[in-house]
């Protein structure tokens, strides 16, 4: 077993690290769990020790209802794993935090067998004669006859690995395509080559449903800061309500729900990036701070199930209410209405392309009041046809910072066309 000491300077670069640096969250974990292990000598470190030592949850909250713990423990343990793989690629000794445990673990990487040659030096330099023959142990000469003949067959080799190269090249080719088909389409690839860059990453943000319902049977709305915190847990067990009704928010609670349509929009926008290189799924209870100062980030869902959209709302010029189901236009030009009502037949959605508060990554936020008009929204997005036609309409050549507002007309479930009724646009192509 390492040192100590040892131990702790490593855990203290790989806090430092690039994986870990701006998340500041999750290095106060690393350095919580670290010090109980290793500098308090505990073997175990409970969940909801953490919970409420690392992110200050009440002494007796819930742990089945809130799972935050493990939610930052498992990204805690892919940054680890991708330290090491990257920037800690020389480190001897490594650090991982097995499943099933919140105590880190040191062990040396294993080393790879010395060739032949590596072992002739060492003996050598050790004063220990080789059991190689003299003539196998000095160096080889090519005889000056086998000289045309070595040619020959190393310009073969060249050829042949040249064709060999050719082929893999237009194997990948056929295969990669396909599958990223929609940088081939000119719009669609300007907006989301945005989201797909390497640095930063891209976080789809879907509803919390279960949020969403107990805001509708308490009739109360929770504020971001109070859904961090979890505050609204204790709020809610302290309201007036009938013990049924206590029961059935208590169960809501304990479900981490999502929206299937919701879910269905993510999954088309994750087809983007087929490999998961760039774009990861969060539901709006498992999210963190850190994660949205530091990626770009796509919300999906209003505000009152999706209280991350509370970030952006003094931005935003339409706004999707739920309580009534309707679009309220703040600031309505000539010709639009102050309100937008869905009907059976129609409904709406709000699309939002923005810059995030630092002006270092890209936010997308989509609110539709019907799942039909969610579905609308990826068709705008993903569509070649509809953003190019939105373009047109703005007389841009390059797309700019925009929220549009989309009617939506549909049938039994499906959404059968989308039009645009408002829009707002930002001067230049990345400017607030």
């Amino acid at each position: 077993m390492p040192e100590t000491e040892t131990c702790w300077a490593l855990l203290e670069r790989v806090a430092a690290s690039g994986p870990l640096k701006r998340a500041t969250r999750l290095q106060e974990l690393l350095f919580y769990v670290g010090k109980r292990s290793l500098k308090d000598g505990c073997d175990r470190v409970h969940e909801q020790e953490i919970g409420t030592k690392v992110f200050r949850r009440p002494d007796s909250y819930d742990t089945s209802v809130d799972n935050i713990v493990r939610t930052n423990v498992s990204d805690l343990r892919k940054r680890i794993e991708t330290y090491f793989n990257s920037e800690g690629s020389h480190e001897t000794l490594i650090m991982e935090i097995p499943r099933g445990s919140y105590v880190p673990v040191f062990r040396y990487r294993a080393v790879d067998p010395e060739i032949p040659g590596e072992i002739e030096s060492d003996l050598q330099s050790a004063g220990v004669e080789s059991s190689l023959p003299a003539a196998e142990a000095s160096s080889v000469h090519v005889h000056p006859a086998w000289m045309p003949i070595a040619l020959v067959i190393s310009l073969a080799l060249i050829v042949a690995l040249a064709a060999g190269c050719v082929y893999f090249w237009s194997r990948y080719r056929a295969l990669y395509q396909p599958l990223y088909s929609w940088q081939s389409k000119p719009a669609v690839a300007e907006l989301w080559s945005q989201f797909l860059n390497a640095n930063p990453n891209t976080d789809i943000v879907i509803s919390d449903t279960g949020i969403g319902l107990v805001e509708a049977l308490s009739r109360k709305t929770f504020p971001l800061n109070d859904y961090l915190s979890r505050s609204y847990i204790s709020q809610l067990q302290s309201a007036e309500m009938s013990p049924d009704m206590h029961t059935a928010v208590n169960r809501i609670l304990s479900w981490n729900l999502a929206n299937p349509d919701e879910f269905m929009l993510a999954r088309r926008i994750l087809a983007l990036d087929p490999l998961g290189k760039y774009m990861h799924l969060y539901n709006a209870r498992n999210y963190m701070p850190d994660l949205i100062k530091r990626d770009n980030v796509i919300l999906i869902g209003a505000r009152k199930s999706n209280p991350w959209d509370e970030l952006f709302d003094s931005r935003m010029n339409f706004i999707t209410e739920f309580d009534s189901p309707r679009v309220i236009n703040r600031a309505p030009a000539n010709g639009e209405q102050a309100t937008y009502l869905p009907t059976d037949a129609d409904g709406y959605c709000v699309v939002a392309y923005l810059p995030n508060s630092d002006h270092n990554g890209m936010v997308l936020l989509i609110e539709g009041t019907n799942a039909e008009a969610t579905e609308a929204a990826s068709d705008f997005l993903l569509s070649e046809d509809q953003l190019s036609s939105f373009k047109k309409t703005l007389h841009v050549s390059e797309l700019p910072y925009f929220q549009v507002l989309l009617k939506v007309s549909a049938v039994r479930g499906t959404p059968l066309s989308a039009s645009v009724e408002a829009y707002r646009i930002y001067s230049g192509p990345h400017q607030n």
